[in-house]
């Protein structure tokens, strides 16, 4: 059933909401029908080969199977690709040329979280899955005083990992995040609410930014958020925290739960809004946080007004400083250069299309050099984690660290603390990553 020739579209890719709501995006019938028209679309290209591990996994399944065309692979094992999917969106943004408003319609991604969600809808997912993706509920547990030095030193105890991955799917050799009983939340309110009331508004932003401290930045690196207030604040910018949230809905997206991403958009979105009506923009120095309340909640809720008005008032804390500096309001006293610096660009930041913010904001920096590095890092969250993936997320990252030691720079860093994580545990040799945020604070030596 291959598909005629077509070349690739030239227009600017565009995205259709994500029907979830209607009945027939649970029909198993439909969705294998879709799976076998866009994989054999994909045999046909082979593009994005190199981006994870679902397209190899793909082309394998087809040049071992009997006709060596997709009609030959069983349906059944049609699921050995979408588990290997988690959602980085880079096929969709910078490979496939079929997307629309091509008419072949190819929207990889979300055809993987359909398959998701349909496979959630009929049978659950594992108690792995749902502790890992419970980021609140894990978080709060695990900072506890007297219990969050249990935590990290268990995490760090290779008869405890042994365990943890016999009985828990959880790979001994992963670099698990540590956890902080001073969270961001703790830290940033302890001292004030609303940090600086003097601020400087621009015709791009306010001037007054509301920072969503997201379950990563809140519970296992609060440095980075305490970091981001700081620079935000030399920049003449009024910052305060959200009074309330819970985590964005990535987690439970990523596993096709996708009546817990609505759940979370309903605690999340009329907070966010009305800090929107105030006069606030929005960051949030995870970019997976950014990501879902610019694309994916108003692709899921097209219609929602509120959703529509977050997303236009929600920034990426690099394309935010690039901003002031576009207004002429971004200080340039840095005195401490960086030296050489690796850059992994973060997958949910490269599709945001905002462009390598973070690296223009490094090279105003005298005497900084940035080698940015366009690769997955393979992490997603929880993908590099588990048992049955974490040796191939080492795989993925291999190209990364590849070119860190060609280079041996100064530091190395990612916009996903996570994925800088993951190189850190790739490298192996003593070396830390540190977030790009943190290096600019280090850089204005404040």
């Amino acid at each position: 059933m291959s598909q005629p020739y077509r070349e690739g579209n030239l227009e600017a890719p565009t995205r259709h909401p994500v029907n979830w709501l209607d009945s027939n995006f649970y029909n198993e019938d439909d969705l294998y029908t879709e799976l076998e028209r866009v994989y054999d679309i994909c045999h046909g290209c082979r593009r994005c080969v190199s981006l994870c591990n679902a397209f190899p996994t793909l082309f394998d399944l087809v040049d071992e199977s009997d006709t060596f065309e997709v009609d030959g692979v069983a349906k059944k094992d049609y699921w050995k690709v979408v588990e290997h999917c988690y959602l980085c969106d880079l096929c969709y943004m910078t490979k496939c040329p079929y997307v629309p408003p091509h008419d072949w319609n190819v929207d990889f991604p979300h055809l993987m979280l359909r398959a998701k969600a349909v496979q959630f809808k009929k049978h659950g997912t594992s108690l792995r899955n749902k502790i890992l993706s419970s980021t609140d509920t894990v978080g709060k547990l695990a900072s506890i005083p007297v219990i969050v030095n249990t935590v990290n030193a268990s995490n760090k105890f290779p008869v405890f990992r042994k365990a943890l991955q016999t009985f828990l799917g959880v790979h001994e050799h992963a670099k698990l995040p540590s956890y902080h009983s001073q969270t961001l939340r703790k830290s940033l309110l302890a001292t004030k609410t609303e940090v600086k009331t003097q601020f400087k508004a621009g015709e791009l932003t306010t001037g007054k930014v509301a920072i969503f401290a997201t379950c990563y930045g809140n519970y296992n690196e609060p440095q980075i958020g305490q970091d981001l207030a700081v620079v935000l604040e030399h920049n003449d910018v009024a910052i305060r925290l959200v009074d309330k949230e819970q985590c964005c809905g990535m987690p439970k997206l990523e596993l096709g739960d996708l009546e817990s991403v609505a759940k979370a958009k309903e605690a999340n979105i009329p907070e966010l809004a009305k800090l929107v009506d105030q006069g606030y923009d929005i960051i949030a120095p995870v970019p997976s946080c950014v990501l879902m309340f610019k694309q994916e909640l108003p692709l899921m809720f097209p219609d929602d007004e509120q959703v529509l008005k977050v997303k236009n008032a929600t920034f990426d804390p690099f394309e935010y400083l690039m901003l002031r500096h576009k207004e002429s309001l971004l200080r340039t006293d840095f005195n401490k250069s960086l030296g050489n610096v690796s850059y992994q660009v973060a997958c949910h930041q490269r599709v945001q299309n905002i462009g390598m913010k973070t690296r223009d904001v490094l090279l105003l920096i005298p005497g900084t050099e940035v080698d940015a590095i366009e690769r997955c890092s393979g992490h997603d969250g929880t993908y590099a984690v588990k048992k049955e993936y974490h040796d191939v997320a080492m795989k993925i990252v291999k190209p990364i660290v590849r070119k860190i030691n060609e280079t041996s720079p100064d530091y190395y860093t990612s916009d996903c603390a996570m994925a800088g994580r993951h190189i850190e545990n790739a490298l192996d040799n003593g070396s830390e990553t540190k977030h790009p945020i943190s290096l600019v604070r280090q850089a204005y030596g404040i």
